[in-house]
């Protein structure tokens, strides 16, 4: 069994900066894709960004150039650096790990909010 663990969202103003970290513990392959997904309010769940276990990464046309994900393979840890916030990232951002066979696991969710 494998779980995540969120931290790092928040309150941020239009134009800041927010690091989310993503801890995985249990059984885990390391052969794995992490990535970020997020839900706003009456939409549906996005990818924003993920990253393999050979670190190509995939980004959302929306937060290319802004957002830059990252991984300690040693630490099973994915990253999500968010700069140049907009309200429109306002969301639940949540962590996920996608295993070679396909078995995905979820975060708990880490609000995220970009406001004045």
């Amino acid at each position: 069994q494998v779980q995540l663990v969120e931290s790092g969202g928040g309150l941020v103003q239009p134009g800041g900066s927010l690091r989310l970290s993503c801890a995985a513990s249990g059984s885990i392959n390391r052969l794995n894709t992490m990535g970020w997904y997020r839900q706003a309010p009456g939409k549906q769940r996005e990818l924003v960004a993920n990253i393999t276990s050979s670190l190509n990464t995939n980004y959302a046309n929306s937060v290319k150039g802004r957002f830059t994900i990252s991984r300690d393979i040693a630490k099973n840890t994915v990253y999500l650096q968010m700069n140049s916030l907009k309200p429109e990232d306002t969301a639940v951002y949540y962590c996920n790990l996608r295993s070679p066979s396909s078995v995905e696991t979820w975060g708990q969710g880490t609000q995220v909010t970009v406001s004045s």
